[in-house]
């Protein structure tokens, strides 16, 4: 889909606040609010925006592990490990990857002892490497038009 600097300009505001109103909206990208509402549902319809969420901390609600995981599955195994472990509450983020391992997870958990249960079920199916977060410097960083442009590094 080919967007131009009025989608841009959308999909700005509302991966900064998707909360944000088409009344709103319309007033920061100066269009009408039915014109501003017609653009968002286009870009919904074209699978450009994929859903509004929550970001809820982890941390603020008892789980104050999180940890990456990498696992490298068994080739045989990789459809028992997508129906079993993937699923996990534990697991946030799951993308199955190219390198020496197959399978990056991002995992939260109350406790370490929740979480080496949790890499003991993972290593079922292969063998994992753990590492714990510190910190995040960056999360959700919204996608520009310079990055889709290729200029970003410019």
């Amino acid at each position: 889909m080919e967007l131009d600097d009025l989608d841009w300009k959308l999909l700005d505001l509302l991966q900064r606040d998707g909360r944000m109103t088409f009344t709103e909206l319309a007033k920061r990208v100066t269009l009408s609010a039915p014109a501003t509402t017609e653009r968002v549902r286009r870009l919904e319809r074209a699978g450009v925006i994929t859903g509004y969420a929550a970001v809820v901390s982890p941390q603020r609600i008892g789980l104050p592990i999180e940890a990456i995981v990498r696992v490298r599955v068994r080739s045989l195994d990789t459809p028992r490990f997508r129906e079993r472990i993937v699923p996990l509450a534990q697991v946030r983020d799951a993308d199955h990857v190219t390198g020496d391992d197959c399978w990056l997870l991002r995992v939260v958990c109350r406790s370490t002892v929740e979480l080496e249960e949790f890499v003991a079920q993972a290593q079922r199916y292969g063998d994992t490497t753990t590492s714990l977060v510190f910190s995040s410097a960056v999360r959700n960083r919204p996608v520009t038009r310079e990055i889709a442009d290729g200029i970003a590094d410019r």
